[in-house]
């Protein structure tokens, strides 16, 4: 029985399938966690979604802004994008079934594995946290959104979730701004600074921090009380300078890798296309 946690999948199917054979993947003993991004910018993103759903309770899942890019754009709350591939993932017979489901799917996610080094906790999510999050603190506010995403007035939710402010937290933060930076911090964030002012207009790699910024996991204060797995920044080619902090996002749609790792070894595999 194994755990596996895979990079943003972009609709990589095939790559996918290819990453699993390779680690003999079985649904019957394994499970897979997806950071997020599971559709978008690569070409077979119906095919993926339906695979990952397939997989039912062998699939662990959080949202990307892929993701919920999608689920905006199929309850007609913002328009698609030039550089979209989800065409025939909208034209699908089973589209809203798929959104529908993956408007289930949580932001965060915390378990404990048993791992070779004992008992270690892990908390995945797509792209980060502010640096004033605690462990629990990121957990309830990841709830907030999947609450909204789940309540009955969910497109209001998707029509004002786009938008770079505000560009920090708050304690005093309501409503759809609240929300909107929750989101934010969990799938977008690369760079902040130490009070945890985004810049989210910045996604190439290190050498490219402004002043004053840095990565978010210079300042996250969850480790060591939890391993952090995330997707989402393809520039850092799947490194950071934390032990406990770990990148799996490779860039494949950027024509380098997808990447894997089992949290009971830490053992990475990879493929290209």
């Amino acid at each position: 029985m194994s755990t596996y946690v895979v990079g943003d999948i972009q609709g990589c199917y095939k790559p996918l399938k290819k990453l699993l054979q390779k680690v003999r993947f079985s649904p019957a003993t394994d499970t897979l966690w997806c950071v997020g991004d599971l559709i978008n910018r690569g070409p077979h993103s119906l095919d993926t979604l339906r695979f990952l759903r397939d997989l039912d309770k062998a699939a662990v899942i959080v949202l990307g802004n892929h993701d919920l890019h999608f689920i905006a754009i199929n309850e007609g709350c913002a328009p698609a994008r030039t550089r979209d591939t989800l065409h025939k993932l909208l034209s699908a017979s089973d589209c809203q079934e798929l959104s529908d489901w993956l408007r289930t799917k949580p932001l965060a996610h915390f378990d404990c594995i048993d791992t070779n080094r004992g008992l270690k906790n892990f908390l995945m999510l797509h792209a980060g946290v502010a640096p004033m999050w605690t462990l629990q603190d990121t957990l309830n506010y990841a709830a907030e959104v999947e609450f909204a995403l789940q309540d009955a007035a969910y497109p209001e939710f998707l029509r004002h979730m786009y938008g770079d402010t505000p560009a920090r937290w708050y304690n005093s933060l309501q409503g759809l701004d609240r929300l909107r930076v929750i989101t934010n911090y969990l799938t977008r964030i690369r760079f902040c600074d130490a009070i945890g002012t985004m810049r989210l207009d910045i996604k190439e790699g290190l050498l490219a921090a402004p002043t004053g910024f840095n990565p978010w996991y210079y300042y996250e204060k969850i480790t060591p009380g939890a391993t952090i797995l995330f997707g989402h920044w393809a520039a850092l080619e799947g490194r950071t300078d934390r032990k406990e902090v770990h990148a799996l996002d490779t860039g494949l749609v950027w024509g380098r890798e997808l990447t894997m790792m089992c949290l009971e070894n830490f053992n990475r595999y990879s493929v290209s296309e």
